[in-house]
């Protein structure tokens, strides 16, 4: 039997110009990573050890008590406001971004237009994102700038209370109500819409008009697929947004409860709080992430489904070859036993 013989392939190293890009990325990452693990990592694990312990502040220092999940259950089982403001946050956020998103991405179209004073009317877009923050927010807030005055929404809250869960028509309401101030927030989004629209080849537009395709039908069938990916940008950078703005109600909660006095709460008691809203918020982003996932293109589908079927047919190839040699094996076994042996089973010569 002959033995086969393993030809190594041989290792290809890459070029120069490879390594010095190589290096060049590693370098542009490199103060992201740091960042990640001095800022980020760090504080994560500290806030997780914080919310296993009661704290206490004392004059000789900070005090651990390891409770273990005692301050989970205690928010979810003792406190009234924090599940309630929660439940909220979350059909408002689900709700509002949406329409923080469309909004965004008309008013960038009608930008990418051609029209006279566009940079005036980028800035006027993006100026309530410079401005319109932190306490300037609130007093615009507590001014009744944020709503609309025509829109009637206690009849509004009250038409949809009948057949809807108070937490939903809470949200809902909310929405009306601050419908201005959640426009505001879409700044950064038009600006993003922007950039891609402006890279979108224009003769795609002309080789869909001489085909005869309408402007709506070029949105649907150019437009949207190639900003797709932008459009999942916008929702999750919206999403954070809205989760860290310091008009959130939950933000307050969780910054009364660390500078509480009281010795049910503090710092592990706010570090639970942190957590459980982290996790919503994750959940929510990978919501948004599930129903803005692009579908891969169509062509993309068939060539994966061609490899597909290479590997198996090769699979089936090298079954096939596999059972032949284990048929000859089989095969010259039996000849060698019958060289020796007659038909009548007498030893032959």
């Amino acid at each position: 039997m002959s033995k086969k013989v393993e030809v190594k392939k041989p290792k290809i190293k890459a070029g120069r110009l490879a390594r010095r890009e190589a290096i060049a990325g590693y370098l542009f990452v490199s103060p992201w990573m740091i960042g990640v693990v001095i800022f980020l990592i760090r504080p994560l694990i500290s806030s997780f050890q914080y919310s296993l312990n009661n704290i206490r502040i004392t004059p000789l220092g900070r005090m651990f008590k390891f409770v273990g999940y005692q301050n989970f259950t205690q928010i979810w089982l003792e406190d009234p406001d924090f599940p309630g403001q929660l439940l909220s946050y979350m059909w408002s956020t689900i709700m509002s971004v949406p329409v923080i998103v469309v909004f965004a991405l008309i008013i960038a179209m009608l930008l990418n237009g051609k029209i006279k004073g566009k940079g005036i009317f980028r800035l006027i877009f993006f100026l309530p994102v410079i401005i319109v923050s932190g306490p300037v927010m609130s007093m615009l807030t507590a001014e009744g700038a944020a709503s609309i005055p025509s829109m009637d929404v206690q009849s509004i809250a009250t038409a949809l209370s009948g057949f809807l869960p108070y937490s939903l028509v809470t949200a809902i309401s909310g929405l009306f109500t601050n419908m201005i101030m959640i426009l505001w927030y879409s700044g950064v989004q038009i600006l993003i819409f922007l950039s891609a629209l402006q890279k979108i080849d224009g003769s795609l537009y002309e080789a869909a008009k001489i085909d005869g395709g309408s402007g709506w039908e070029c949105f649907w069938k150019i437009t949207l697929p190639t900003i797709k990916p932008m459009v999942l940008l916008n929702a999750v950078y919206t999403v954070i947004f809205l989760s860290n703005n310091g008009n959130n109600s939950i933000i307050t909660m969780i910054q009364d409860s660390m500078f509480s006095g009281t010795k049910e709460k503090g710092y592990g008691y706010a570090a639970a709080m942190a957590w459980i809203y982290s996790i919503v918020v994750t959940l929510i982003v990978i919501l948004f992430a599930l129903l803005l996932a692009g579908r891969k293109d169509i062509y993309d589908r068939q060539v994966i489904k061609v490899k597909k079927a290479r590997k198996k047919e090769a699979r089936l190839v090298k079954t096939i070859e596999r059972r032949g040699r284990r048929n000859v094996k089989k095969l010259e076994r039996a000849r060698k036993k019958s060289k020796y042996r007659t038909y009548d089973g007498s030893l032959g010569d």
